[in-house]
């Protein structure tokens, strides 16, 4: 690493500030071994393999990381933990409790990784049926995400609506109850379908989605652009191009934590 390069996967203090209450309690060793390598080492082990999608076991012992192995359990168990689900609240809170969340509106779309085999994963239609995963992505308005979902690439994007509007958290920071609800859903042609308006309309959220068969020129693309920045921002990690993983959890654990990245990124700009 040349002296003043940018080192992506090094956690502040600040961020591990947040992260360090979230994380459970090692079990006990049964038998006496080597020490154990501390969280926050393994952590910069893990944010090594999401920035640059090396594989594990080639992870660099000599940057102080531990194992490949060892950093795989540790991200398999604060996945279970449910750590990034809980770090992601927090920090929309901060953002919610500064004025900077926009809930008139909310923005939804999905993006194809590179193929990919496993659980979550299906025939591709537009990748001539090999098989392959799809990421979704809810958006408030600036672009901050609220929620994400990982399928296979055979699922239909306008399936994913109503779990992905489920799946935004309880938004806690200001005075009164917590924020959960966007005012309106922004999404393309492929999220027409009456029976999930209704769905949509029934949670309390206007439906803005372009329908089919209808010329171009909705002027959806002023909104729905900062969705697919968000997804370019996503694919900024390499690991998360390419579905590496067989197991579906630890792919998701990649994007949970994508996500919390993405997210402190607009908290750091509160300071």
């Amino acid at each position: 690493m040349r002296r003043g390069e940018s080192r992506p996967w090094v956690v502040s203090d600040e961020l591990w500030s947040l992260i360090e209450p979230l994380l459970p309690e090692p079990a006990p060793k049964a038998v006496p071994g080597r020490p154990r390598v501390p969280d926050r080492q393994a952590l910069c082990g893990i944010l090594f393999v999401l920035h640059t999608g090396i594989q594990w076991e080639f992870l660099p012992q000599e940057l102080g990381f531990g194992s490949g192995m060892t950093c795989w359990r540790r991200l398999a168990a604060w996945n279970e933990a449910g750590v990034w689900d809980r770090l992601h609240a927090i920090l929309l809170a901060r953002l919610h409790a500064a004025k900077q969340l926009d809930w008139s509106r909310a923005v939804i779309d999905s993006s194809r990784p590179g193929r990919s085999k496993g659980p979550k994963s299906g025939p591709s239609p537009v990748d001539r049926a090999r098989p392959g995963s799809k990421h979704h992505v809810l958006v408030e308005g600036r672009g901050i995400p609220l929620a994400v979902s990982l399928t296979g690439g055979n699922r239909n994007d306008v399936t994913q609506v109503v779990p992905l509007l489920a799946k935004v958290p309880h938004v806690r920071g200001r005075v009164g109850r917590p924020r959960r609800r966007p005012d309106a859903l922004f999404g393309d042609r492929g999220y027409d379908h009456d029976k999930y308006r209704r769905l949509v309309w029934a949670r309390g959220t206007k439906p803005m989605i372009a329908r089919r068969g209808q010329p171009h020129g909705s002027g959806l693309g002023r909104v729905r652009w900062v969705v697919e920045r968000t997804i370019s921002w996503l694919h900024g990690f390499r690991r998360l191009r390419i579905r590496w993983e067989r197991r579906d959890d630890i792919h998701e654990a990649f994007l949970g934590i994508a996500v919390c990245l993405i997210t402190h990124r607009h908290v750091k700009r509160l300071c």
